[in-house]
């Protein structure tokens, strides 16, 4: 009853006018089939996240780097957003002032039709020259690339991943853009562990700037205390019953 009665004050909050931010995590894709890669299970071919995504283990192994991350599309491709996803589609056209900032790389938000979203870490479907020549960077959803580490069309040097690393600092256009969606009058944390600085900061953000904050997350994480409420539960699930909750009251 708790949980029913949390998510109808909720749904009050919601209105045609109001500013709605929702930041995501890992957690949002999970339904999906997306590894987290954190915890005991977080490893692939004895290797740790923290060990290949970094611009160190890109100079030094470009290849390996690579077929993480190859693997990683080609199984990211394979899966479907879920009802999250759908959920904050549906929001993203719904409310005008809306804004998904979201950490995941993945892609999901946009294949389910989520409309302003920053990505705060990039995409893994997005590529750019290594050596930093006039070719920029471009989105290129081949699965699987032919040769690892794929080239360059303009110099032949490798290409890398156009995600964020552990070490590199957030893209500016995305740490702007980020900034502007912390003004907001309400501000949804759904699916993240809120431990990777300086996304896991961005809910307190708004709530200085005035927004009423929420968390929805199986677990109670670091920022949980200091959240104006936090519903347990998975995202597919509190979201969908949120939507559902919203469809009944006159907000």
């Amino acid at each position: 009853m708790r949980v029913e009665e949390n998510l109808r004050a909720l749904a009050r909050r919601f209105s045609p006018g109001s500013r709605i931010t929702v930041l995501t995590g890992a957690g949002v894709s999970a339904a999906s089939g997306v590894p987290t890669f954190r915890g005991p299970d977080g490893l692939w071919k004895d290797f740790r996240p923290e060990e290949l995504a970094t611009p160190e283990a890109f100079a030094r192994d470009p290849k390996t780097v690579w077929e993480w991350y190859d693997w990683r599309r080609q199984l990211v491709a394979r899966c479907r957003p879920n009802r999250a996803h759908e959920v904050i589609a549906l929001w993203s056209r719904r409310y005008p002032s809306f804004a998904l900032v979201t950490q995941n790389v993945d892609g999901l938000h946009e294949r389910a039709g989520t409309e302003n979203v920053v990505r705060f870490h990039g995409s893994l479907w997005e590529v750019s020259c290594w050596k930093s020549c006039r070719a920029g960077s471009w989105i290129d959803e081949t699965v699987p690339f032919p040769r690892l580490p794929p080239p360059c069309p303009n110099c032949g040097g490798p290409l890398r991943p156009g995600v964020v690393w552990f070490g590199e600092a957030i893209p500016p256009a995305a740490l702007g853009a980020a900034e502007r969606a912390l003004e907001c009058d309400l501000c949804l944390v759904v699916g993240t562990s809120s431990v990777v600085y300086p996304a896991a900061g961005l809910a307190a953000g708004a709530k200085e700037r005035g927004a009423f904050t929420v968390e929805i997350n199986p677990e109670a994480t670091p920022a949980s205390s200091d959240m104006d409420l936090a519903i347990p539960g998975c995202a597919e699930e509190v979201l969908d019953a949120l939507e559902k909750v919203l469809s009944t009251v006159d907000c």
